[in-house]
């Protein structure tokens, strides 16, 4: 079994390797992106993290979502994909830390919601990962689980079939949030988007 600093050293390396050109290789994916922070349902002056943001898509409309007067976060793994969200220029939209999901530098029940495009197959221990989150949000606060393309459609990219033990399929990813401190408000999986959205219990 890998241990956790083996586990921050493959996702570190498999983002590096492709942060210079990630926006480059996915340039469409801008609106759906915008379409799902509508659907978390952000208000204005809420404080909301972008966890696993990668090159920053989210913080536009994150920020566009939570005005001047809310907060925004983003926190990624890997220093590469910082960089380049910095180089965006999307750093103005939110405020940049390299940190890691499994223990975030933010006060317990301090924010209103999470943003996660993409995270949850990479991260190593999903469970513990999710209370993480979890922790951060206060009672009611919400959740967003995001891939700007569905199951079937990322593992025909990937070369690869679904397997009954996906993560992300709708029984097995209810389960974990339930177990996480999640209650699953909604589930869409088509080929254009994956959206999961959760609610904080209480």
């Amino acid at each position: 079994m890998r241990n956790m600093s083996e586990d921050h050293t493959h996702v570190r390396e498999f983002f590096t390797a492709r942060a210079a050109d990630w926006d480059a290789k996915f340039p469409d994916d801008g609106p759906a992106y915008a379409a799902a922070v509508t659907e978390l349902g952000l208000r204005t002056g809420d404080r909301v993290l972008d966890a696993g943001c990668g090159t920053g898509r989210a913080l536009t409309p994150l920020r566009a979502a939570v005005g001047p007067s809310g907060a925004v976060l983003g926190m990624d793994l890997t220093p590469a994909m910082l960089q380049a969200a910095v180089q965006a220029g999307r750093h103005r939209d939110g405020r940049l830390l390299l940190a890691d999901v499994a223990a975030l530098p933010v006060r317990s029940e301090s924010l209103d919601a999470v943003f996660a495009a993409g995270l949850i197959a990479h991260l190593p221990r999903p469970a513990r990962n999710l209370r993480e989150l979890a922790r951060v949000v206060r009672p009611g606060g919400t959740l967003a689980l995001f891939h700007p393309i569905g199951r079937a459609a990322l593992a025909a990219r990937q070369g690869r079939r679904i397997t009954p033990d996906d993560l992300r399929a709708e029984g097995n990813l209810g389960s974990l949030l339930a177990a996480s401190g999640w209650r699953m408000a909604s589930y869409v999986d088509e080929d254009a988007r994956f959206l999961a959205l959760a609610v904080r219990g209480g």
